[in-house]
C-alpha cells in the first residue's frame, strides 16, 4: 500500500513537472495582461470609439453582444493602456471601404481592422504601430490542384473586397489576367468560394486561415501558403492628432514587452493552425 502510495505521488509530481514545462514553453493559454500600465500623458480619456472587423474569424468578430480576436484583443489592452476600462469602448463595425471615412467624419478615434499601413493611406490618416505583419495568400477549395499561387491565376475568377491593398494589388499587377469579382466583405467572398461561384478568394494569411479553420469551411477549404507581399498592420487615428499616435505606440510597445502581445495571438490566432510571427516594431509606421 505505501508503495503504490509512494508511485502515485511521485506521478502527480511527474504530471506536473510536465504542465510548468509545457506552460514555459509556450502552452499557455493565459490571455494578454488585464491591468497594463497607463503610458505616460494618458490622462484625459475616460471612454473611445473603436472600428473593428466584425466578420474576420481570430481577429475582429462580432458574435451578438460579443467581440473577439486578436484585433479586439490588442484593442483592449491600448485602451486600457490609455486609462480607458472596456466598459468605456463603443465599438463600431470598420469595414475595408469605410475606415478612412470613419476616421475624417470623428465616428470612431481608433481602427483596429487588419489595416495595412501604405503611403496613400498615410496621406489621409496616420498610423501607430505596425503591430502585425500579415502576407496576402489565396484561399482555394480543398480539392483544387491547378492554383499554387498569383501566377497560376490566369482565366480564374478570384474574389476580393473594395478599398483593400489586396485587390489593388490585383489590379495593379494581374490586371486583364484575372477576372476580379468583389463584395463588401471577406465573408461574402468565402462563402461565394465555399458555393463555386469564384475559384479562390484573396486577402491577407492571417485572415483567411481564421475562415478555413471555422467549422462550416473546415475540410472544404485551404489556404495556399504562398505569402506574395508584407502588409504591416497599423492603427488607424485621425490625422494630425500626433498625441494620442504617440500614446497608442507607447501602449502597443508596452504590449509587446509585457507578453500580452503573445499571448492574444495564442487563444486567437493559433487554433486556426496559422504559424505565428515575430512581434514587429511599433512606432516605425
Amino acid at each position: 500500500m505505501r508503495k503504490n502510495l509512494r508511485r502515485a505521488v511521485a506521478l502527480v509530481a511527474l504530471l506536473g513537472s510536465i504542465v510548468t514545462t509545457l506552460a514555459a514553453c509556450g502552452g499557455s493559454t493565459a490571455g494578454p495582461n488585464p491591468e497594463p500600465s497607463r503610458v505616460p500623458g494618458a490622462t484625459n480619456l475616460d471612454k473611445l470609439t473603436i472600428g473593428i472587423s466584425f466578420d474576420q474569424p481570430g481577429l475582429g468578430l462580432k458574435d451578438d453582444d460579443t467581440y473577439s480576436g486578436f484585433d479586439v484583443e490588442t484593442a483592449k489592452y491600448v485602451a486600457k493602456a490609455l486609462g480607458v476600462p472596456e466598459s468605456g469602448i463603443t465599438w463600431v463595425q470598420a469595414d475595408p471601404g469605410n475606415r478612412e471615412s470613419l476616421l475624417t467624419s470623428g465616428q470612431v478615434d481608433l481602427v483596429f481592422s487588419t489595416y495595412t499601413i501604405t503611403e496613400d493611406r498615410k496621406k489621409v490618416v496616420d498610423f501607430a504601430g505596425p503591430y502585425f505583419l500579415a502576407h496576402q495568400d489565396l484561399l482555394v477549395r480543398r480539392n483544387e490542384t491547378e492554383i499554387t499561387g498569383p501566377t497560376t491565376l490566369d482565366g480564374k475568377d478570384l474574389c476580393s473586397v473594395p478599398g483593400t491593398t489586396s485587390a489593388e494589388n490585383v489590379l495593379k499587377f494581374y490586371r486583364g489576367r484575372i477576372q476580379l469579382k468583389e463584395f463588401p466583405r471577406f465573408s461574402d467572398c468565402v462563402q461565394a468560394l465555399n458555393n463555386s461561384e469564384v475559384d479562390a478568394v484573396t486577402t491577407d494569411d492571417v485572415i483567411l486561415a481564421g475562415f478555413a479553420a471555422q467549422p462550416q469551411y473546415q475540410g472544404r477549404l485551404k489556404l495556399v501558403g504562398q505569402g506574395f507581399s508584407d502588409e504591416n498592420y497599423g492603427v488607424g487615428i485621425k490625422k494630425g492628432n500626433t498625441a494620442l499616435r504617440d500614446q497608442v505606440n507607447a501602449a502597443l510597445q508596452q504590449y509587446v514587452a509585457d507578453g500580452s502581445w503573445a499571448a492574444a495571438l495564442r487563444i486567437t490566432v493559433a487554433p486556426s493552425g496559422y504559424r505565428l510571427p515575430s512581434p514587429p516594431t511599433p512606432g516605425a509606421a
